[in-house]
């Protein structure tokens, strides 16, 4: 198993800064995301200069990120709205191209799956199939992250149902999708907006399209989540990691910014718990 370091919880730090504490932990490989005002996410107007800049200062760690994270909604209802989605969505593509990715991380969208129309589905569907063809003409592959549609309550969060964790949404993507679209497995995200469906029926169901892997846990306080490092709750990864195929690089992804390095080496310290044979390389 080899684990490494995913962007979301370090986006208020710079890249050099995310490339410092994976090395603090001997991680070596890292998730970067575009787009966003943040100081830790990469711009979509970067010049050539900049990303050679980045490109340097990233090998220079020793570090490898073949992972880069988008931002985007192909639930859009409005019909010039997801044009220009779509069209942010491409470019950023190229970007994670220039950047030398492999995978990009992507969201179906925050439509709730229960107010899916028969022409949202198709609109969506339709906007996968041109940003999978761009992908396997860049040569990298698109992930699927299953998460919800999550709304702040005090300091956590409510999760509702999206196409990427309704059950009955995801049988159909899995079907309707191109066979090279593949997901991004957050266990910590279902759990969040399914507790009563075990984990393992979601790591049957996806497979071998699992081809991307976030670890992370959510806390139930009261009516609300909040978002903790894997082995802070109940989550139990030792016996859901024995359900997952994926042979790939699975990437902490510790959420809480205030204590995010804290929370990284705890999050590890768990994982070589139950997996003393764990490796960063």
């Amino acid at each position: 198993m080899i684990v490494g370091l995913g962007e979301w919880g370090l986006h208020y730090l710079t890249i050099e800064d995310h490339c410092r504490i994976a090395r603090k932990f001997d991680l070596r490989y890292l998730e970067l995301g575009i787009g966003g005002d943040f100081p830790g996410r990469i711009q979509r107007d970067i010049s050539q200069q900049e990303i050679k800049n980045l490109r340097t200062c990233i090998n220079d760690y020793g570090i490898k990120a073949p992972f880069v994270v988008l931002e985007n909604d192909f639930t859009l209802v409005d019909s010039e709205q997801l044009r220009k989605m779509k069209d942010r969505v491409a470019h950023d593509i190229h970007l994670a191209s220039r950047l030398g990715a492999s995978h990009v991380r992507l969201f179906t969208g925050f439509a709730l799956a229960s107010e899916m129309t028969e022409e949202r589905w198709t609109s969506m569907l339709e906007a996968f199939a041109l940003m999978e063809d761009l992908c396997s003409q860049l040569g990298m592959v698109i992930s699927i992250e299953t998460h919800g549609r999550n709304t702040q309550v005090n300091n956590g969060f409510i999760h509702e149902h999206t196409t990427s964790t309704e059950w009955k949404s995801l049988e159909r993507l899995l079907i309707e999708l191109p066979s090279a679209v593949g997901f991004n497995f957050d266990p910590g995200n279902l759990k969040a907006v399914a507790p009563s469906r075990p984990l393992i029926d979601y790591a049957r169901l996806l497979g071998n399209r699992i081809n991307y892997c976030h670890l992370k846990d959510w806390k139930r306080i009261e009516d609300y989540w909040v978002a903790c490092a894997p082995g802070d709750d109940d989550l139990n990864y030792d016996e859901l990691l024995k359900e997952v195929p994926f042979q790939g690089v699975y990437l902490i992804e510790y959420e809480q910014v205030n204590d995010v390095e804290e929370g990284i080496g705890r999050s590890l310290k768990y994982l070589r718990s139950i997996r003393p044979e764990l490796r960063t390389e």
